[in-house]
This record gives C-alpha cells, structure tokens and sequence, in this order.
C-alpha cells in the first residue's frame, strides 16, 4: 500500500473534514509527480471520499435510530393524551432540526383535519386554522395517506390553495414543508408536519425519518386514547354503581315513608305529623301551608320544583286545600318526588276526614243552639248532657252574637246578588262554627247572619267579645263582619227562655251599628249610650248613669263638692258660665273650676253635641233615681 493511501486511511480514521482530503494530492503535483501517479492519487481520493459519505450516513442513521428508540421510550411511559401529542411534535422539531413542527387530527364528524398542537409556531390564526379533505399539503396528504414534501409551498402548485389555508400559512411565514401521515392500520387520524420558513430541501432519509417518527406516534396516540377511553368506562362505571346505591337508597326511603304514612292514616295522626315524617325521611323541612300551592296546583298532582323548594299541591274534587313544600333539598330524587306527592294525597285524606268530622259538630252546635232559640222549653238536663258531649262550659256567663256581612248596593243581578249573599252566609256560618268550637261556644245560621252563643272569658265584658268577634271573622273572611252583642246571660242553659230574648238585642244592636255606618265593627249595647239604653231590653239604666257621670257622682260623694249640680246649672243655662254662677250665685271663677275639674274627670270632648245630650240625659236619670229613691 502506497504513502497516499495510508494518508486517506488515517483522514478517514480520524474523520476529518472533505477539504483535508485534497492536501495528498496537492503535497504530490508539488513534489513533481508525474501523470499516471497523480491520477491514482484521485481515484483513491474519490474512493476515500465515497467511504467517508458512507460513514458518515452510517452514523447518522445511528443517530436517528438511537433517537426513534428513545421516543417510542418517552412516548410508551405518557398516559396522557395531551403530553402524547406535545411530545411528539417536540421530538420531530428536533430530530429534523425545523423551526416549526405541528400536528393536526381528523374530525369525522366535520369531515376536515384541525390544527391539535403546534411547537414554534407564533401566529394564532395559523394555530386556529382548519383543512378541508384535500385543502392544501395537509388535507392532501390527511386524504390521500401518503407523505408530502414541498420546498415553496406557494409556488407549488400540486396542493389546493385556499384564502383561509395560505392567509395561515403566510402569517407564520412559512415556505417549506414536509407532511406525514400519522395512520392506524388504513385509517389516517391526523398529519405529523415539520417547516421552515426558508426555502429547504427535506431529504429522501428525513422523509422516512419523519414517517417512522409518526408511526410510533400513531400507536403512542392509540394507546392513549384507549387508556382515556378506559378510564372514562372506569369513571362511568363508578357514576353507575353510584346511583344504583343511591337508587337503592331512594327506594328504602320510599318504602319507609309508605310504613309511617300508613302507620299515620291507621292510628288517627294529623297533617303536622305527615309533615314531620316526610322531613325526617327526606332530610329536609316540609311544612304544610294553606296557600302557596302556585303551579303546583296546575300540575295535575305531580311535585314541582319553586326556586330552591318542591311544592305539592294538597287537592281532592277539584279543590285545591293547600300544599306540601319541602325545603333545603333543592336536587330531589324522582322517587323522592313521587314520595312527597303521596304525603301531599295523603294528608289531603286526611283533611277531609278532619273536615267531615269538623261539619258533623258544626251541625251537632248549629242544632243545639237552634234548639235554645226556638224551643226553649226542651228537658234541660237534655240540653246540659248535649252540651257537655260538644265541650261547652255550661257555668260561665255567655252572650249571645248576632253576626252578618254588610255589603254596599251595586248593579249586580238579582240572580247574581242572591247566589253571593247564599255564598257569603256559608263562609260566614263556617268560619262562626270554627271559632265557636275554639271557644267552647255554639254557632248557627240564622236571619241571613250567623248566631254565636260564646263563654265571656275572665275580665271580659260582651263589647270586648263583640268586637274580637268582629276582627276574628273580618280576618278570616277577609271581608267586614258586623257584630252585635246582647248583655250577658248567666248560665244559659238553665235558663233557655233568655237566650232567645238576648238574640233579639244582639241582632237590634246589629242593625244600629248598621244605621249608624259602622259596619264592620262590633259593639254590645253599653257601646251605643242612650241609644243602648233604649236597644236593651233590661234597660240598664243604673249602668248608663254610671258610665256616663258615675265619675262625677263619685267625686261629689267622696270630696263633698257640687260637680252635678252645676252641670245641671250649666246645661240649664245654654252652657252660659255667666247665667250659671247667677243661678248657683256663685262667682265666675268657681264656675269655672268646677267645669275645668269635670272636664278632666269626663275627657276633654265633654261638650261635644253627642256627649252633651248623653250627660244630660243621665244627669236627668239621676235625678229621678235620686227622687225615687229619696236621697
């Protein structure tokens, strides 16, 4: 072997660069070397050289290979399809060494291939951009499966250019391209891209290079769509076996509030107890309400959802009672609705037993005061154990209630006006009948009103009852009730006869009130002054006299003074303090005094016209009282 060719060797050995494999030849034309020597010096050049390239393709596919290897490794320990997807693009940046690498996928349902991760890129329309089948060197090689390379792309004129496509492409300056199928099987699920943005050449080997990069990518990415795919059946599964046992919860729930209800119905419990249960087996509050059934009313029995509550319409015959609403369980289970809507029939079960119950002792009241009004003389021990079987306290005073609602005239029909005056003296004898039970009294529809027969209560007198009669109604109502009271009657059911007598005062007490244009109040006798005195068939006249100047009178007997007389002067004299101190011959200023101290005994409107004739007509009665009695 010649000098020359050990010198080759040694580059080779040593790898040095193409520029020092022309030093033999040229240290060979110095030295005088002659034709045929310079020419084998060149072929063993070009030979040198040719083992060089082969070197050095060698290694580089080494390089390449060493690099697949280490990204199947990465690619294999990803469970995340995202991290799958970066690291692929990372990898292929760099393993061709572009400024750009990115990766679209296939969408079947919008037939086109969409923009998934891009590494390097800085334009953000490019990042958003989508390819129609066929649609630039993406969509052909997405449609076609097959890798596409270009130097230009925007003089190349193979690819389907779009205003959208190019637009992207030029906003992140891109030139050349090259495109690889990313394929499972003979599907293609996306493209795996790597550009520069100068002209470049990829070659032949950086073509495969990129393609075996996207087959292992292509598998990375089946694997973790499948572990997604099985941790979404996992977390299914799991949400699945939740309900079942929360099912399984709602239906133990259902049959227990069934066993209590029905436990409720057997042993005579009320709507509050159907209440109480449904909340301690639902977990929230449910309370009964009497109005407030809102749409529930119109959902044809099935519980609706107001706001955070479930509200179920308490109903029977078409007539809405009320509603169960149940509070703080905003997210209520089907069979749970179905649970509070067969509390809410059931409790309506059980409002109409307590309402047929209700009637049968108004009815058992109604005819028991009938009977005191219009046949007073029935056996009386009778009446008392009648009586005592409705709970009435026979022992205590009563005063007999003449009630009615008092409407204004109006240009309704005669057939109209009839129906609601029918229609007001039900309400009226079913709200009396209620407070009548309350009270331990007895209530009957009578004269187009109601009658009450109610115990006084301790300290009470029969205005104070007649006027809580009035509001009671009024409220419940939500209409005026006019309310006239007799004077008590003690123990009335050993004396009926005074019954009948005290309903004829209480209902002449009534239609005063009416005449003077106090409607919707109520009052006894004793409220009305002389008026009263004339409505009352006791003629209370000791009790009018007392409530009118009985201050006075006391005054005069306790201090010795002359307060009476002077009123008797004062009125007798036109209410003139002159005339007056002349017939009592007094001065002026004593007049005067003794009026000043009469008007804080009596009130300041002691002179008003109204009051006026009242004093004098009691100072009149006092007087003959005084006569008759001679003092």
């Amino acid at each position: 072997m010649s000098h020359e060719h050990v010198s080759y060797l040694e580059l080779l050995a040593r790898g040095a660069g193409t520029e020092a494999y022309d030093r033999p030849v040229l240290l060979a034309r110095a030295s005088g070397a002659g034709p045929e020597e310079l020419a084998e010096l060149e072929e063993a050049k070009q030979l040198a050289l040719r083992v060089r390239a082969e070197l050095e393709g060698r290694r580089r596919r080494e390089a390449e290979l060493s690099a697949l290897f280490a990204t199947a490794h990465d690619l294999a320990g990803l469970r995340d399809l995202d991290a799958v997807l970066r690291a692929i693009v990372q990898r292929a940046r760099s393993l061709l060494g572009t400024e750009v690498a990115y990766l679209s996928l296939n969408d079947p349902a919008a037939g086109d291939t969409y923009m998934r991760v891009t590494e390097g890129s800085v334009s953000a329309r490019f990042q958003q951009v989508r390819l129609g089948m066929g649609e630039g060197l993406g969509g052909l090689v997405a449609q076609t499966a097959r890798p596409y390379v270009t130097e230009d792309y925007f003089e190349d004129p193979r690819f389907q250019h779009t205003r959208t496509i190019d637009a992207a492409v030029r906003d992140e300056g891109l030139v050349a391209i090259l495109g690889v199928p990313l394929s499972l099987g003979s599907q293609v699920i996306g493209v795996l891209f790597a550009a520069d943005r100068r002209a470049r050449i990829f070659e032949r080997e950086q073509v495969a290079l990129l393609g075996s990069l996207a087959a292992h990518a292509a598998v990375a990415i089946d694997t973790a769509n499948l572990l997604a795919e099985t941790r979404s059946a996992l977390a299914e599964l799991e949400r699945a076996n939740d309900i079942i046992r929360e099912h399984s919860g709602v239906i133990e729930r259902a049959s227990e509030v069934h066993d209590r209800l029905s436990e409720l119905v057997l042993h005579g419990g009320g709507v509050h107890d159907v209440a109480d249960a449904v909340s301690e087996v639902l977990g929230g509050t449910v309370e009964f309400t009497e109005a407030g059934a809102g749409s529930a009313r119109r959902a044809g029995g099935h519980a609706v959802r107001e706001g955070d509550d479930w509200v179920a319409a308490v109903s029977a015959g078409g007539e809405t009672l009320g509603a169960l609403v149940l509070h703080g369980q905003p997210d209520l289970d089907p069979v749970d609705q179905r649970t509070l809507e067969r509390a809410a029939l059931v409790t309506s079960l059980l409002l109409l037993a307590r309402r047929s119950a209700g009637e049968a002792e108004q009815r058992v009241r109604g005819e028991l005061l009938d009977d005191l009004l219009d046949a007073p003389d029935r056996d009386r021990r009778l009446l008392r154990e009648r009586a005592a079987r409705l709970r009435t306290d026979s022992e205590a005073p009563h005063v007999v209630l003449a009630a009615r609602i008092d409407r204004a005239a109006d240009d309704a029909s005669e057939a109209d006006a009839g129906g609601r005056e029918s229609a007001d003296r039900q309400r009226l004898w079913s709200a009396a009948s209620h407070l009548a039970a309350t009270r331990h009294g007895l209530a009957s529809a009578r004269d187009g009103g109601t009658v009450l027969l109610l115990p006084l209560g301790p300290g009470e007198s029969a205005a104070d009852l007649a006027r809580q009669t009035a509001r009671h109604l009024g409220g419940t109502l939500r209409e005026p009730v006019t309310v006239g009271a007799s004077a008590p009657v003690r123990t009335p059911l050993d004396r009926p006869d005074q019954v009948a007598v005290a309903y004829q005062e209480a209902r002449r007490c009534l239609d005063a009130l009416v005449l003077l244009h106090r409607s919707g109040q109520g009052a006894a006798a004793e409220d009305l002054g002389f008026l009263g005195l004339l409505l009352a068939d006791g003629r209370d006249i000791d009790g009018f006299v007392g409530r009118t100047i009985g201050q006075v009178v006391a005054y005069d007997r306790r201090r010795g003074t002359e307060l009476v007389r002077t009123l008797d002067a004062y009125f007798a004299s036109g209410m003139s303090p002159a005339r007056t101190k002349d017939e009592l011959h007094v001065h002026v200023n004593t007049v005067a005094q003794r009026l000043e101290r009469v008007g804080r005994l009596l009130g300041p409107d002691w002179q008003s016209p109204a009051r006026a004739l009242e004093i004098q007509l009691a100072l009149r009665l006092h007087a003959l009282s005084d006569a008759v009695t001679g003092t």
